[in-house]
């Protein structure tokens, strides 16, 4: 990773929970020298203070012009972590907010005119650097902005950069909340298994190597459409049809996780402030 910039002028964090943490650790695995990080946390965990020793700067003074500030704190925290970066608005520091539902609307108007910020939506696989996270930026950002929010966000995962900031309901629906369908997922498999006889433990067992293995060859067919990979592992008249049959009915999976989706959306339109 380039962070030629970033380790001349300096980084800001603000919020070192697991994802400030896991982007933290891909700097530092990437390159960034310790000494180029402040960390803001009230509660700094014990393996965060014993970076310290490394030259990691610990709630101490802000540098007077780094080239980014990292807004990692949950979004309910946002409005009192705010202020204590104000100062660093105005166009020299570019600013990154992870923080769910935080519109660029509402950060602009708390950092002030003509401050360069983009809006990432990672997911919670960033803590162990598979992540997805989409990006997008205000109009004071420009093409180097953007460049160098992707290099910090691809240190825990993939990036995508979208056109308008409405996309973000969705994306929040979609790869946001997604993790947890999958959690899910794997629970309801588990579940049926045991009911067909299964002990628990291998059920549980079953049903998350299954998934972790499908979304392997998934990854590794990237280009190819996810029907066509379920066609392919589908023999006509067996028994993965037969439970095909079942999920991809009316009112089955299908369905269901379109409306699934759609409430999931719809919620985050509800707590965009």
């Amino acid at each position: 990773m380039e962070f030629d910039e970033v380790a001349r002028r300096g980084l800001v964090l603000l919020g070192c929970g697991k994802m400030g943490g896991a982007m933290l650790d891909g700097w530092l695995a990437g390159g960034l020298p310790a000494s180029a990080v402040t960390v803001l946390d009230p509660k700094p965990s014990a393996g965060l203070e014993a970076r310290v020793s490394a030259g990691l700067n610990l709630n101490g003074e802000l540098p007077a012009d780094p080239a980014v500030a990292i807004l990692a704190v949950k979004p309910q925290m946002m409005g009192a972590a705010l202020p204590q970066l104000a100062a660093l608005g105005g166009g020299g520091t570019l600013f990154v907010s992870i923080a769910a539902g935080t519109t660029l609307a509402t950060l602009g108007d708390a950092l002030g005119a003509g401050t360069p910020i983009v809006r990432a939506m990672p997911n919670t696989p960033a803590a162990v650097g598979r992540g997805i996270t989409a990006l997008i930026g205000n109009a004071s950002v420009d093409a180097a902005g953007l460049d160098l929010a992707e290099n910090l966000l691809s240190a825990v995962g993939r990036t995508v950069r979208i056109d308008t900031e409405s996309e973000i309901d969705a994306i929040t629906a979609l790869s946001g909340s997604g993790p947890a369908y999958v959690f899910l997922l794997i629970e309801a498999m588990a579940a049926a298994g045991v009911a067909q006889g299964l002990a628990p433990e291998l059920a549980q067992s079953l049903a998350r190597a299954t998934v972790i293995g499908a979304g392997a060859l998934a990854e590794s067919a990237a280009e190819t459409p996810a029907a066509q990979l379920r066609t392919d592992v589908t023999s006509p008249g067996g028994t993965t049809a037969a439970a095909l049959q079942v999920l991809m009915a009316d009112e089955g999976l299908v369905d269901l996780m379109s409306r699934a989706i759609a409430a999931a959306a719809a919620r985050s339109r509800e707590l965009a402030v």
